[in-house]
């Protein structure tokens, strides 16, 4: 799974210029878990990661260039997703 988490974290990277490496590595975590588990409670039976992987870029390709406004919205996340001193690529 870390391949797809690292191709769909540098994808997002390539999507927002304001968001570090680590900080799309815990978006692509945070958009995985949710798919699966909201696919999961639905009652839909799993049809692998690369279904997921498929909802995950989608969701980057539509909202990836903004996701680093999400924060703004939403402190309750701001613990997973501040810069703090990291790099941003």
């Amino acid at each position: 799974m870390n391949d797809y988490h690292e191709r769909l974290a540098n994808m997002l990277m390539d999507k927002n210029q304001q968001i570090s490496y680590n900080q799309a590595l815990t978006w692509v975590e945070l958009l995985w878990e949710d798919f699966e588990a909201t696919y999961a409670k639905a009652g839909h039976e799993y049809r692998g990661s690369e279904m997921t992987e498929k909802v995950v870029r989608q969701w980057i390709d539509n909202y990836g260039a903004e996701l680093h406004e999400f924060v703004a919205r939403n402190p309750k996340y701001k613990h997973l997703l501040q810069q703090n001193n990291r790099t941003i690529h």
